[in-house]
């Protein structure tokens, strides 16, 4: 809708450098925004076929002044008529979105897959101590599909790591923990046995959790000594759980050593180095990672490209070189679920990450008039223009640019 105080000018005054704002449909345009600035006399051409009779510009946001008009142009010109055939480069964008719908369903159909297995753990951990055989074997044939199914769709799954779709955080951070953890497990060339020992122990090793009170765990600021000490604790309450129920041992070690840090900073035995279990350590890499982008205070959330950041630059010594350096591979400078402010001043969440040119990921573009359902997935390597300005943390944006 345009401001009361807009500015019109005729389509024969455009030139390059104008900030225009077309108040059109989206569909009804072939360019990727409704307001833009003029860079090309390819986009005047495609503006003026348009059969505007007027347009709309921003002054403020323009690096040239309109053309003057010619003394003998009437006061009101009759339009344009429009082109009754669709340009090549509508047609091009109608089928960008017949491809995003498609990508949508996938990330959807993931989405519900996600909140089920996430409800699953909920139920395998609620269940572990009453029905112990029927439990594991429940978690092993989770962590059997979902190395099936969510990593064949791992951008999409990584996507969903910072996606809010669930509000049992305990759960949803094992789900998390399991699937990356499996992910990296993968591309370091696991065995299919210790890919699944590797999801179990995602799925299992906050087990100990269960005997801490929730409004502990759930206590944002300012634990007290006595508090964290308490939290501390359950690794071996996991420990102790693990060995009632008859856990396997390479998963009672990821449960009892998923805190230790290669410096030996780590708890309950600040082990150190080739005293960490192997899987352990890769484990430790994504439960920390997924711990600092989806803590307890959203408003204490880093984003995923922070994340990375400060375990590579600051916590190295933590952890386990070629784990910590095949998560950063992995996940690209920034991660899918990133959500980044372009140099357009755009805001977007990236999709997928191009390993060729690790700056210029997909995007998924917020743009209030733009359905959501046709909100377009930009691919910035064949962007000229566009680049990502910076990472934006979730807790700085309105909730509606954020769902």
């Amino acid at each position: 809708m345009a401001d009361k105080g807009a500015v019109y000018i005729r389509p024969d005054q455009l030139t390059l450098g104008i900030y225009v704002c077309l108040d059109l449909g989206w569909m009804d345009h072939p360019f990727t925004f409704s307001q833009f600035r003029i860079k090309s006399e390819e986009q005047l051409r495609q503006i003026r076929e348009l059969g505007l009779q007027r347009i709309r510009v921003d002054p403020t946001r323009s690096s040239s002044a309109p053309l003057p008009l010619p003394p003998d142009t009437p006061q009101h010109p009759s339009p344009s008529p429009p082109s009754t055939d669709p340009s090549p480069e509508l047609i091009a964008k109608r089928d960008r979105i017949a491809k995003l719908k498609a990508r949508v369903q996938s990330i959807s159909q993931c989405e519900k897959y996600y909140l089920d297995a996430a409800k699953s753990i909920s139920n395998i951990t609620r269940n572990i101590l009453s029905r112990p055989e029927e439990t594991l074997a429940e978690a092993d044939s989770l962590a059997t599909q979902l190395a099936s199914s969510l990593l064949a769709e791992q951008e999409i799954a990584v996507h969903l790591m910072n996606d809010k779709v669930l509000g049992e955080e305990v759960y949803y951070h094992s789900l998390n923990v399991s699937v990356l953890a499996m992910i990296l497990g993968r591309a370091m060339g696991l065995s299919e046995q210790d890919l699944r020992l590797l999801g179990m122990g995602g799925i299992f090793h906050d087990l100990g959790k269960m005997r801490i009170p929730h409004k502990v765990l759930q206590k944002a600021d300012n634990p007290s000594k006595a508090e964290l000490d308490f939290i501390q604790l359950h690794t071996q309450y996991g420990l102790e759980i693990g060995q009632k129920v008859k856990l396997p041992l390479p998963i009672l070690r990821m449960i009892h050593q998923h805190h230790e840090f290669m410096d030996g900073s780590g708890y309950p035995q600040h082990l150190k180095g080739d005293a960490i279990d192997p899987l352990t350590r890769l484990l430790t890499v994504v439960n920390t990672y997924d711990n600092l982008c989806n803590p307890v205070l959203v408003v204490n959330a880093l984003t995923p490209h922070e994340a990375l950041s400060l375990m590579f630059s600051q916590q190295r010594a933590r952890f386990d070189t070629k784990a910590l350096s095949l998560l950063v591979h992995t996940l690209g400078v920034y991660p899918p679920g990133t959500v980044v402010r372009l140099n357009n001043d755009g805001v977007g969440m990236v999709m997928s990450v191009n390993s060729a040119q690790p700056l210029k990921p997909h995007v998924l573009i917020y743009d209030e008039q733009i359905p959501r359902n046709e909100a377009m997935i930009l691919d910035l390597a064949q962007e000229t223009d566009l680049n990502i300005a910076k990472a934006v943390r979730p807790a700085q944006l309105s909730t509606a640019v954020y769902n």
